[in-house]
């Protein structure tokens, strides 16, 4: 197999170096090109990067030299779109270790055998071992082999995934999706690739794999096949983990300022694009609730229920032009959204010409419960909408139509962009 492995880095060298190792030992007979995007580091990331390319033929490396962060939402286009050249292509983080036979699995469920030939799209997901850093989940398996590569337990996990190969004659998969994801370049170029709206990071990931399963492509999850991730070695835990006397393994420090900023940013965007939170199944597979065209209609509005409530809807008719004015002042350079366009007079809405669904709502008695209702507002259409006048706790929602959009969010063009 002829793959190219998509690796952005910042300031992460000592993990960069790492991964690569073990790339290039445990590859296997597979053509591995390893592409590399430093992003601005000051760690000495470029010049190693220069070294590579003098002595590894398919290693090749770009820097953003502006010396301000790009992040992995646009780096991970530019890597696959100017310097992958092959046809597979894998997202793959600095911080994981790659296992022998992964590469293996990787090519038995993209191409299938002569006799069984894989023709469907799909997406192949290496397992995770991860230290004991974050929750369990179904997806991944937590086992401590080390929480950073100066305490790394090679032949501990090499023992380990050996045994656990050879335990069993045929081995299962699972439906989800999650990094290292390897992809076909034609696939991923056909949606467009990741979303810029979620640039530098945070969201972009679950975005595309929402687009990915609504234009049909499968997603498989491998455990014949996996990596060793010692998480989050990025802008979120930039100062890596630690152990105490005890042995116990977490963060050394909570996420960081630049990374709580921008998840919410990336959350708010999300919340615009699908109207509803990141969902998926225990296996990561994406739960993706229709996508409606909901106004609202806002009577006693101010500025707090105005930047709780603006995410969820199309539109907004609103009474409160003062509040209007300074929610625009602090939000619009957080968004590419066109927020002047969406929140709109409430005298100026035509209920027979708007939006397919109307919400009126009070902010004299808006609650909590109210606020849950909204959340959900997509699932509850999706269950038990018709149409109509409805009463929902202190929400009158009034239903035209139950027409949906979700599928039109698959492809990012130029045009979108700019309509945002």
């Amino acid at each position: 197999m002829k793959i190219s492995l998509i690796q952005p880095g910042r300031n992460n060298l000592k993990y960069l170096k790492w991964s690569y190792d073990s790339i290039r030992k445990n590859q296997g007979n597979h053509e591995v090109q390893i592409c590399v995007a430093d992003d601005a580091s000051t760690d000495g990331t470029w010049g190693w990067c220069r070294q590579m390319m003098e002595t590894d033929l398919n290693f090749q490396a770009i820097r953003n030299e502006t010396g301000k962060r790009l992040g992995h939402t646009i780096l991970y286009d530019t890597l696959v779109n100017e310097v992958a050249k092959h046809d597979i292509c894998m997202i793959y983080h600095a911080d994981m270790y790659l296992c022998p036979g992964a590469l293996d699995s990787i090519e038995k469920h993209m191409y299938g055998t002569p006799e069984e030939p894989i023709v469907e799209s799909r997406i192949v997901s290496l397992t995770r071992i991860e230290p004991p850093l974050h929750p369990p989940g179904p997806e991944k398996i937590l086992e401590d082999f080390g929480i950073e590569p100066e305490e790394f337990n090679e032949d501990s996990l090499l023992q380990y995934v050996k045994e656990r190969v050879d335990q069993f004659d045929s081995h299962p998969t699972t439906e989800g999706i999650f990094a290292p994801w390897a992809f076909w370049k034609e696939d991923f170029q056909a949606l467009g690739g990741h979303d810029p709206i979620f640039a530098p990071q945070s969201k972009e990931d679950t975005d595309i794999f929402n687009r990915f399963q609504l234009n049909g492509v499968e997603f498989i999850q491998t455990w014949e096949g996996f990596v060793y991730h010692m998480t989050c070695r990025g802008s979120r835990f930039a100062d890596g983990a630690k152990r105490n006397p005890d042995g116990e393994v977490f963060m050394k420090n909570r996420e960081t300022k630049e990374w709580l900023k921008q998840n919410q940013r990336s959350t708010r965007e999300f919340i615009r694009k699908w109207g509803h939170f990141c969902k998926h199944d225990e296996f990561l597979k994406p739960i993706i609730p229709p996508k409606y065209d909901i106004g609202f209609i806002i009577k006693n509005c101010n500025i707090k229920l105005l930047e709780a409530l603006e995410p969820w809807c199309s539109t907004i008719y609103m009474d409160n032009w003062a509040s209007r004015h300074e929610y625009l002042y602090q939000e619009n350079s957080k968004t590419s959204y066109n927020l002047g366009d969406k929140i709109r007079n409430i005298d100026n809405y035509d209920r027979k010409k708007e939006n397919n669904i109307l919400v009126t709502i009070d902010g004299n008695n808006f609650n909590q419960q109210d606020f849950s209702y909204i959340q959900q507002l997509s699932e509850i259409l999706n269950d038990s909408g018709e149409p109509g006048f409805h009463d929902l706790g202190n929400l009158v929602v009034t239903i035209s139509k139950l027409t949906t959009f979700e599928k039109e969010l698959i492809f990012i063009t130029n045009s979108n962009n700019e309509e945002n």
